[in-house]
């Protein structure tokens, strides 16, 4: 894995349904990456068996569903999702980010 990311030099990947992503970076034990949402995409609500997630927003704003509490997310505000508890989010604006960051690497990422 390169050391360094270079955001301008890394393409985004489609994920389909309003949704791309870039891999910022990874160990076995962490990993980061971007998620561009369209305005009105849905992260679908769901659970990790392994993996401690936090969404940091970076642009944009979101409906962020925790555990069944929902909150509005703006820049600079974050949710934190412990494996096995039920997370999603809704884009309320275009090209809203998350910086999504695991532990350990999501593998199927990769």
């Amino acid at each position: 894995m390169n050391p360094f990311f270079e955001n301008d030099n890394t393409p985004w990947e489609d994920l389909g349904d309003g949704l791309s992503r870039k891999i910022i970076g990874y160990t076995p034990d962490l990993m980061a990456v971007f998620v561009k949402f369209d305005k009105g995409a849905i992260g679908h609500p769901h659970t990790h068996d392994i993996h401690d997630q936090i969404g940091y927003v970076a642009a944009g704003s979101f409906e962020a569903e925790i555990d069944g509490v929902k909150k509005i997310l703006k820049v600079g505000d974050a949710y934190i999702a412990p494996k096995n508890v039920l997370h999603g989010a809704v884009a309320l604006e275009q090209d809203s980010i998350l910086i999504d960051m695991f532990n350990p690497a999501r593998q199927d990422f990769l």
